[in-house]
């Protein structure tokens, strides 16, 4: 169980150090053309439809590199 929290620790620190790197980077995650943003008069919704997808295919990519040099 120890184990587990260090890695789960670890893993929480390396991505709040990436959100923090791509925060001060200039990339406009978050605007994309295909994020979907309805203003209302007294509402608003906001889905980041594109930057949920291009971030699913990084994260593949990612872990089955890391899957492929496991072996």
């Amino acid at each position: 169980m120890g184990k587990l929290l260090v890695i789960v620790g670890g893993g929480l620190v390396v991505l709040g150090l990436v959100v923090m790197l791509v925060g001060k980077s200039q990339l406009p995650l978050g605007r994309l053309p295909g994020d979907i943003v309805y203003r209302g008069k007294n509402t608003s919704f906001y889905f980041p439809l594109t930057t949920s997808i291009l971030l699913s295919v990084v994260l593949s990519l990612v872990l089955y590199v890391i899957s492929r040099l496991r072996r």
